[in-house]
């Protein structure tokens, strides 16, 4: 019904905003992905939408990307994920994060999401395989097997996706596995 809103950002209150459009006021839930590229309150924003309409409430979800906002609409159609869980699954995760999980069937990244457990992260993977991730060949994220080594490490050591993600971007390309492992350490301690 509503697929998206232009107008200006009125509000910021995490995880909802306010978009005003024309003098009229959507309150709109956004994941916090889509929360942090924000701009300021007073300027324009545009968001994709979907709307919900339940017995008790009407509610607008808002994302930053159509990507985004289809793998929202992916999620809420497994058994068992309504919006808030799929809003909180794209709140730790963003959508190419997801995506790379379910093409790896990863089960242990989607834990790591509040309020997915483990039998609710393996339905993820078993409903979403072929349907997100699909497209995905091992080498889609050009990440060599030694960098996704690393990035393994990093995640066992209790490092988030970001922290990890954001380290091993620092490192040069033909580094080694237990030398980027140091390097990467070396960066996230300071």
């Amino acid at each position: 019904m509503i697929g998206k809103l232009t107008g200006i950002l009125s509000e910021k209150n995490p995880p909802q905003v306010l978009v005003d459009c024309n003098g009229v006021g959507y309150e709109v839930d956004v994941p916090m992905s889509t929360f942090y590229n924000l701009p300021a309150t007073g300027e324009r924003v545009s968001l994709f939408t979907h709307f919900v309409v339940r017995e008790d409430a009407q509610i607008l979800y808002g994302f930053g990307t159509p990507s985004e906002r289809a793998t929202f609409r992916l999620l809420i159609k497994i058994s068992g994920v309504g919006p808030r869980t799929a809003l909180g699954v794209l709140s730790g995760m963003s959508a190419d994060e997801l995506a790379r999980a379910v093409s790896d069937q990863e089960a242990g990244r989607l834990t790591k999401v509040p309020g997915i457990g483990k039998k609710t992260a393996e339905r993820l993977l078993l409903e979403l395989k072929g349907k997100l991730g699909a497209d995905l060949g091992p080498n889609m994220f050009s990440t060599p097997d030694h960098q996704s080594d690393i990035l393994q490490a990093l995640l066992a050591l209790g490092y988030s996706d970001k922290e990890a993600s954001a380290a091993l971007k620092a490192l040069p390309a033909d580094v080694g596995v237990s030398d980027g492992i140091k390097l990467a350490l070396k960066s996230l301690a300071k």
